[in-house]
C-alpha cells in the first residue's frame, strides 16, 4: 500500500500579499519539505521566480477576479479539488510557522477535518460578517444571516478559516460543495453582508458535520488580537494579520535571500495595508 501523500497550499491573489507569502514559503521551509501548492491570480509572472526560488513549489491558477478578496475567498472554495494530497493543510499566505506542524499531518489518520475558533467564536457576536456599525449590528446578527438563508443557529460556531488541514474523502468533497453553495448566498446578498467566508463556512460544518477535531488558538495565533488569548502553550502558528506581518515574527523567515527580497519589495510592491478591496 502506497504512502498517502501530504503537501500544503495557500492562495495568492494579487501584489498586496506578495512579500507575505515570500515569508510564507521561507518559514514553511524552515520546518517542512512537503510540496507548496500556490493558488495564484493578477501576479505578473515575470514575479514568478521569487517565488519558485523556494524547493517543490507548485503554481496553480486561482478563480480569476478584479476583486483580489473576492478571489481569494473563491479560491478557498476550490481547495479540495485544486489539492494533490491524501493529506492537505491549508494556511492564509500571512502566516508564519514557529515549529513544525506534522502532529496536523498525523492527526489527519483519525479525522477529515481539523479547524481551529475565531477569536470571537459565538454567531451570536459574529459582527464582523455585517455591514453597518459594529455596536449597533449585534443585537441583529443571527436574524440578519437567518434571512438571508444561512441555516445558523444561536449555538452555531464562527471559525478562522485561515487554518484548515484536510483530507480527501468523500465527507470532505461534500463539505466543500456546500461551502461552495452558502458563499454564493453570502456574494448574492453584498448589501447585508460582508464579502466574508466564515459565515459560510460555518454553514457547511452545521451541514456535514464532518468528523473533525479543534486544535487550540496555538495553532492559528491571531496577532493582531493577542489581548484576546490566555494561554501558555507554545505558539506553533502564527497569523500575522495586517498590519502586523509575518516577516517580522520571530525572525524565522530571516535569511540573505528574504533581506534582499525585502529591500525589492519596500520599492517596488504595494502593502497588504493599503489594499484598497479590504474596504468594499
Amino acid at each position: 500500500m502506497s504512502k498517502p501523500t501530504k503537501g500544503f497550499i495557500t492562495i495568492l491573489t494579487g501584489l498586496y500579499s506578495f512579500q507575505d507569502c515570500v515569508h510564507f514559503l521561507a518559514a514553511i521551509r524552515k520546518f517542512h519539505q512537503e510540496p507548496i501548492i500556490i493558488l495564484i491570480d493578477r501576479v505578473p509572472k515575470i514575479l514568478y521566480p521569487f517565488l519558485t526560488a523556494f524547493k517543490n513549489v507548485i503554481l496553480k491558477p486561482a478563480p480569476a477576479n478584479e476583486n483580489t478578496v473576492l478571489a481569494s475567498r473563491e479560491a478557498k472554495l476550490a481547495l479540495y479539488a485544486a489539492s494533490e494530497f491524501d493529506k492537505t493543510i491549508y494556511l492564509d499566505s500571512d502566516i508564519c510557522l514557529l515549529t513544525d506542524i506534522n502532529d496536523v499531518f498525523d492527526y489527519l489518520d483519525e479525522y477529515d477535518f481539523l479547524l481551529t475558533e475565531d477569536v470571537q467564536p459565538s454567531i451570536l457576536k459574529a459582527t464582523n460578517l455585517l455591514r453597518g456599525k459594529q455596536e449597533e449590528m449585534l443585537p441583529n446578527v443571527l436574524p440578519i444571516l437567518q434571512s438571508v438563508g444561512l441555516p445558523l443557529k444561536e449555538d452555531s460556531i464562527q471559525y478562522n478559516g485561515g487554518f484548515m488541514a484536510f483530507r480527501k474523502t468523500a465527507t470532505t468533497e461534500k463539505f466543500f460543495a456546500e461551502f461552495q453553495h452558502y458563499f454564493e448566498i453570502v456574494k448574492n446578498n453584498q448589501d447585508k453582508l460582508l464579502l466574508k467566508d466564515q459565515g459560510a463556512f460555518a454553514c457547511a460544518i452545521a451541514t456535514v458535520k464532518p468528523k473533525m477535531k479543534i486544535l487550540p488558538p496555538t495553532y492559528n495565533y491571531l496577532s493582531k488580537w493577542k489581548e484576546a488569548y490566555k494561554i501558555d502553550e507554545e505558539i506553533k502558528v502564527l497569523h500575522c494579520t495586517y498590519p502586523y506581518r509575518p516577516q517580522y515574527a520571530k525572525n524565522i523567515t530571516r535569511s540573505l535571500y528574504t533581506r534582499i527580497f525585502d529591500k525589492f519589495a519596500q520599492v517596488f510592491l504595494p502593502n497588504q495595508v493599503t489594499n484598497p478591496w479590504r474596504k468594499k
